[in-house]
Parts: structure tokens; C-alpha cells; sequence
């Protein structure tokens, strides 16, 4: 039991040490939202203390996939 406490507070620190990683960098600044700079938040905050290592990890280009042009054939209920 006391285990998946260490655990979890081990990971709530790397989690927010890659948090402040981002924030030095200053991904929360600036009004540009797409895809490429939500991957580079999650990247830098995953990787954590690695920042500080010289890990850099980047998103050099995003896909998202668009909505079906397919027809409905659903009918709506009621």
C-alpha cells in the first residue's frame, strides 16, 4: 500500500518539474494554438527532469484527422 504512494508522488514531481521545464521555455506564452505546440507542451512535461539533461523533444509535424465527409444515414430519435 504505502508503495503506490512513493510512486504516485514520484511521479506528480517529474510531472511538474516537466511543467516548469515547459514554462521556462515559455510554451504557455504567445496566443499561436495548434497542434504542433500542444506536443511539444506534452513532450517537454512528460519528459520531466530529462529537460534538464538535454533531452529537447520537439513535434515536427502533427496530422489530425478530419471529420468524415461520409452522409448520416441515422435518422434522429425522438
Amino acid at each position: 500500500m504505502r508503495g503506490r504512494g512513493v510512486i504516485g508522488a514520484i511521479v506528480l514531481v517529474w510531472l511538474l518539474i516537466g511543467v516548469f521545464a515547459a514554462f521556462q521555455r515559455d510554451y504557455f506564452k504567445g496566443d499561436s494554438t495548434n497542434c504542433v505546440t500542444a506536443g511539444n507542451i506534452a513532450l517537454t512535461v512528460i519528459a520531466g527532469p530529462l529537460n534538464y539533461a538535454g533531452v529537447n523533444p520537439k513535434v515536427k509535424d502533427c496530422k489530425v484527422p478530419q471529420p468524415s465527409s461520409m452522409s448520416s444515414s441515422l435518422l434522429p430519435l425522438m
